[in-house]
């Protein structure tokens, strides 16, 4: 993986991250738009975490830390690339990251149906818990 670099997303890297997501990405989120992910880097520059192998896109995770949880959101490898240790190497930055800032514990949002993806969660230690589910509101129309 000595030719993979990972970086913080910068406002110029938006439209590819966007790009990027509906291909690379399963499901989509209410905050997948231009506006969305401005925000975030904006609120939070070095949240969103970007894999690049010669300067071209391979992997993204949001490594978000709100002084209270660790949570990792659209952990996404483009699917050419999968399986060479991509997500590996973005989970391991996106954990540094939430050692540095003090974090106890990292949650993950996973979709039910993307089996795939729970191997890959599994393989980087984290389980499911059953025992709670995420309730949501949507706050705009």
């Amino acid at each position: 993986m000595s030719d993979l670099h990972i970086r913080c997303a910068a406002p110029t890297d938006i439209d590819a991250v966007l790009r990027f997501w509906r291909t690379a990405a399963e499901g989509t989120s209410i905050s997948d738009d231009r506006d969305g992910v401005g925000r975030l880097v904006a609120r939070d520059p070095e949240a969103l975490l970007l894999a690049e192998r010669d300067g071209v896109l391979v992997g993204t995770v949001i490594a978000g830390f709100d002084g209270w949880r660790c949570s990792a959101y659209r952990l996404a490898v483009a699917p050419g690339c999968r399986w060479q240790g991509i997500a590996t190497a973005l989970m391991e930055a996106a954990e540094q990251r939430f050692t540095a800032l003090g974090g106890r514990r990292a949650d993950a949002m996973v979709l039910e149906a993307n089996e795939r993806a729970h191997h890959t969660w599994a393989a980087s230690g984290y389980h499911r818990e059953d025992h709670w589910r995420r309730w949501v509101k949507p706050l705009r129309g």
